[in-house]
């Protein structure tokens, strides 16, 4: 019984640090004002008292957070993907994973960017909107096709590990473990290895979580405290449009395929996801949720292994759903702001640019605007009206790693369905998370 009140009020805790911390931070900018603020001499530093709060406690509460939950990203995936890929039997196998998971990837990454377009186009939430005089942002060089194939492939392992770098990470540990299964009897006491090291590491996953309520109060807090509500409401039909478009995609074409795909009842998979939701919502990053979107797949949603440790993973570097929305609703509000008319031809080129950058761009730094960019330079859009969107993206930004999260848990489950590795009494047992 301790245990499962526990395992309950985990979720009650973060929910009520993220409001707790959304209540503080309003609080905070409420009171300290350009009239209200304090500055006091401190050790011969001029200090802020809303400094104090803002970019002291929240700032390093929040980050600290955030990084623990980013220094576990690259030993789960390496170990995990081990792991999986030496215990296939049929390692031939990893061709049919590797090409189901990639093309439901582009597939719903198609279908999210031509949606939001459409939803777009009939709303039109840049009519009628006032053009400021002056617009400022510059995008960074996006890399060619060329550039991005052989980035894939690392020509240093650990480098790639000590960046991050997801794509070479994943190719690595994929060799690797493949490797092992090849090995014979030394590969099996290196497996047995990694398959000890993967069970440390998601203990060290439960430890955050259950630390994860005071991390997501001090994230929310900084958030409400700094946010501008001038700036949604200066574009506040863009900001809800994209908003409920995201929204909308996630409680329709995700449980459209999950059920056309495996024939499973989506609402489970979407209450099971709750957790993993306010995780993505409070860290705005696919990557730092990914240990927390990996034991919800494997643990609630009865993922195998071999699945979830390569289809989520890569999820977190591809899927992009979120970010297709944003651009997609993104390029026809700056058309209409600065009077251009999209052609039909235009549309399909902004459909076809944000599927495929969804992949291109994968594992490079301000992904998102990147990928705008190279949207709006497709159809010769002012890369400058990115500007006009900025203030406001934060918010969104939070929403579309939901999104994305909830995207990523789909396809592994349909991708297990399909490889026979989906174990559906856990997916469809509801009192999954009252268990030890």
């Amino acid at each position: 019984m301790t245990q499962n009140s526990t395992k309950l009020s985990l979720t009650l805790k973060i929910f009520i640090g993220m409001l707790a911390g959304i209540v503080t931070g309003a609080l905070l900018q409420a009171i300290f004002d350009d009239s209200g603020d304090r500055v006091f001499n401190l050790l011969g530093m001029q200090v802020s008292t809303y400094g104090i709060f803002v970019e002291g406690i929240f700032n390093v509460g929040g980050t600290i957070f955030i990084n623990s939950l980013k220094m576990l990203v690259v030993p789960l995936v390496f170990v995990s993907l081990v792991c999986g890929t030496s215990s296939l039997s049929d390692p031939s196998k990893l061709g049919s994973l590797g090409g189901k998971s990639v093309g439901l990837y582009v597939l719903t990454t198609c279908i999210a960017v031509s949606a939001a377009m459409i939803i777009a186009l009939i709303v039109q939430p840049g009519a009628g909107f006032t053009q400021p005089a002056t617009t400022d942002f510059v995008a960074k060089e996006s890399p060619g096709l060329a550039q991005v194939i052989i980035n894939m492939f690392p020509s240093n392992p650990i480098n790639s590990m000590a960046e991050g770098n997801m794509l070479q990470i994943i190719v690595f540990a994929v060799l690797f473990g493949v490797a092992i299964s090849m090995a014979g009897e030394h590969g099996k006491r290196i497996s047995s290895f990694f398959n000890d090291v993967n069970e440390v590491i998601m203990k060290i996953v439960l430890i955050i979580m259950n630390l994860a309520p005071y991390g997501v109060y001090f994230l929310m807090a900084k958030l409400a405290s700094t946010i501008n509500l001038m700036d949604i409401g200066a574009i506040a039909k863009y900001f809800f449009l994209v908003f409920f478009v995201l929204i909308a995609h996630a409680l329709i074409t995700y449980p459209i395929l999950l059920k056309v795909f495996t024939g499973l009842n989506p609402i489970k998979l979407l209450i099971k996801m709750k957790d993993t939701a306010i995780f993505a919502f409070s860290s705005s990053s696919s990557s730092a949720t990914l240990p927390i979107t990996m034991s919800t797949a494997r643990n609630k949603l009865g993922v195998n292994r071999s699945v979830s440790s390569f289809t989520i993973p890569l999820g977190a570097t591809i899927n992009m759903d979120g970010t297709a929305i944003m651009q997609g609703i993104a390029t026809v509000f700056i058309a209409q702001v600065y009077m251009v008319d999209l052609s039909t031809v235009d549309l399909l080129m902004v459909v076809l640019t944000a599927t495929l950058a969804s992949i291109g761009t994968a594992g490079v730094p301000g992904v998102g605007l990147i990928m705008l960019a190279m949207v709006l330079q497709q159809v010769n859009l002012p890369v400058e009206g990115i500007a006009l969107i900025i203030g406001i993206d934060r918010l969104l930004d939070m929403t579309r790693t939901v999104v994305n999260v909830t995207g990523d848990c789909t396809v592994a489950c349909i991708v297990a369905n399909s490889e026979k590795e989906l174990d559906t009494d856990v997916f469809n047992d509801m009192n999954i998370d009252k268990k030890a």
